[in-house]
């Protein structure tokens, strides 16, 4: 099974293509707001035209024909245009930033459900800070580009509109001089673009690279700490920050290569215009009012141009993170319910594997091959044998993490494959070696799965655990913050947690998982105890790595390269004097 890293390093789709999806699916929901946006950014727009335009009486009635009466008439226009164009202004910039937080709101849920429902040799394949960077960073990035970015460029083009619908109602001779520049400028800011969105993605990419080496360094920091590499980890940082830091100093300097190209053309035209413009009005041809009107109305079309320029970077290092967003959305989850899927019908708890061959990956070879296992319904089956023999493909078979290639998984005679796969799971109960306990109180962590539980439900399943005595020595007992990974537990405390979390559960079939492995011999005792309790009444499929743990199983299944070479009780392997009994002995020597 395959899991591709979901990030290109190089731009792979068109620019027009992720804008219209960006558009399409996050935007379009908001098309009543982004209306009255447009509303307010058109009035703020014709209110720059109206002060390019009441700039002619200015000079001609006011300053020229010294006309009190029109003074006072162009001056209250003046101050009522800028009035409306400031509330326009504001009431646009609302409107645009309460899109975009929602565009963010609903990007996140989509990606963090769409990773969070992931097949796990997807999530296994890529880091969990990289993925976390694509949940933040790359949808704040996003959220800039869609939000600020597409509103400021629509702000501004209207603006241009307008201002060049005044330019040439004054002088379409004078205008068309002026605008020979812009499709210049246009053709510089279209390969600036291309540039911006290659660095974005590089980035996007590196943001994702520390995100996930630093999380990493914090979360094993105990090791960093006990090998006294800090200093190792921060160079590994270090370089890190620098390969960010270049990038970011690259993409503010190709952006910027805009201003002085658009300084220098925009000082061609404008110096064009007052030359031909000024022969004009020598002339007699023109008023100087007019020619004034028009070279206000191109210097505030000069705004809004290089304001278009300025957020067209911002957009490709938008589009850049909307690729890599888009990357992991459309990569398709492998472990997926049939269209014909059921619910399960649990009629009886029994697990069989029939002729089942298995890979993680086919170059790697298979890890199971032709495997045929039966857990009867109310019987607890052990699988024992070195690392690799293929223990814990059985457990994430049986609950569908991965797909078989040959054979058959069935749960009550059930084909895995054809069964949802909330029914299936709703049947098991997992207590892994590794366990889960989240930053949160005791209570909500046992909690965890049985959403529907009482309180009284939550300290019934405590105690058959042996677990209620240490959680009410606790501060705030069952209320109290464990904290990440349960930091304020032993491993045995731990361990209990994640057993009273199943005897909740109740589910028929229980998985365990190296239960025990990483236990000290007092803790070990405690949760065996606990565990005993938990398999009464219920089908057990149990890994085991200490075989005095699961001496008293209904059957025990000796595993060597995928498959079950030995399989009994425990007196009649060892009466066999084959690899269970050779394993026994070696455990039994290191014990002594």
């Amino acid at each position: 099974m395959q899991s591709s890293k979901p990030s290109p390093t190089k731009p792979s789709q068109p620019a027009r293509i992720l804008l219209g999806r960006l558009l399409r699916d996050y935007v379009r929901p908001h098309l009543p707001l982004l209306v009255r946006a447009f509303a307010f950014m058109a009035l703020a727009a014709a209110m720059t035209g109206a002060l390019a335009t009441l700039m002619q009486p200015v000079i001609d009635d006011v300053f020229n024909a010294r006309d009190k009466a029109r003074l006072f008439e162009v001056t209250a226009a003046v101050f009522v245009a800028f009035i409306l164009r400031g509330f326009g202004s504001y009431m646009q910039t609302i409107l645009v930033n309460d899109i975009g937080q929602r565009i963010v709101a609903a990007t996140q849920r989509q990606l963090y459900s769409h990773l969070i429902r992931a097949d796990l040799s997807y999530l296994h394949a890529n880091a969990s800070g990289a993925l976390l960077s694509r949940v933040i960073n790359d949808v704040q990035v996003l959220r800039y580009a869609v939000g600020e970015c597409l509103a400021g460029i629509g702000a501004s083009a209207v603006t241009l509109v307008i201002l060049i619908g005044v330019m040439f109602w004054r002088d379409w001779v004078l205008a068309s001089i002026a605008f020979t520049a812009f499709p210049l400028a246009a053709v510089f800011v279209s390969r600036v673009a291309k540039r911006l969105r290659r660095v974005g993605t590089q980035t996007q990419e590196a943001v994702g690279q520390i995100s996930a080496v630093m999380g990493q360094s914090f979360t094993a920091a105990r090791q960093v700490k006990a090998y006294g590499t800090e200093h190792f980890e921060e160079q590994r940082i270090g370089g890190m920050i620098d390969r960010i830091y270049q990038l970011s100093v690259k993409a503010y300097r190709v952006a910027n290569t805009t201003t002085p190209v658009n300084e220098i053309l925009s000082g061609l035209a404008i110096v064009t215009v007052i030359a031909y413009g000024g022969l004009q009005v020598m002339a007699g041809q023109g008023t100087a009012g007019e020619l004034f009107s028009f070279i206000t109305a191109f210097l505030l079309a000069y705004e809004p141009l290089k304001k278009i320029s300025k957020l067209n970077g911002h957009l490709q290092t938008g589009l850049a993170a909307a690729e890599r967003m888009f990357a992991v959305l459309d990569t398709p989850s492998a472990i997926t319910d049939a269209p014909e899927a059921k619910a399960l019908e649990l009629r009886e708890p029994s697990v069989r594997f029939e002729k089942v061959t298995f890979a993680y990956k086919p170059e790697d070879g298979p890890v199971l091959r032709h495997f045929n296992l039966e857990v009867p319904a109310g019987n607890s089956v052990a699988l024992v044998g070195a690392s690799g023999a293929g223990k814990s493909s059985i457990l994430n078979l049986v609950l569908r993490f991965y797909d078989v290639q040959e054979g058959a998984v069935r749960v009550s005679g059930q084909d895995v494959r054809q069964v949802t796969q909330a029914s299936l799971r709703r049947n098991f109960a997992l207590v892994s070696q590794e366990v889960a306990i989240f930053d949160d109180t005791v209570r909500n962590n046992i909690r965890y799965g049985s959403p529907e539980a009482s309180d009284a439900d939550i300290e019934r399943a405590a105690r058959a655990a042996y677990a209620h005595d240490f959680i009410m020595a606790l501060p705030q007992g069952y209320e109290t913050i464990l904290g990440e990974h349960g930091t304020r537990l032993s491993g045995g405390q731990r361990q209990r947690i994640s057993i009273a979390r199943a005897m909740l559960r109740n589910a028929p079939i229980l998985l365990l998982d190296e239960a025990t492995s990483a236990l000290d011999s007092e803790s070990e005792r405690a949760v065996q105890a606990a565990l005993a309790k938990l398999q009464k009444g219920r089908t057990s499929i149990i890994i085991a790595h200490r075989l005095s743990t699961i001496s008293d199983a209904d059957i025990i299944c000796v595993m060597d390269k995928g498959e079950i070479v030995e399989q009994g009780r425990h007196e009649d392997l060892l009466a066999k004097g084959g690899l269970y009994a050779r394993l026994w002995r070696l455990q039994a020597g290191e014990a002594a």
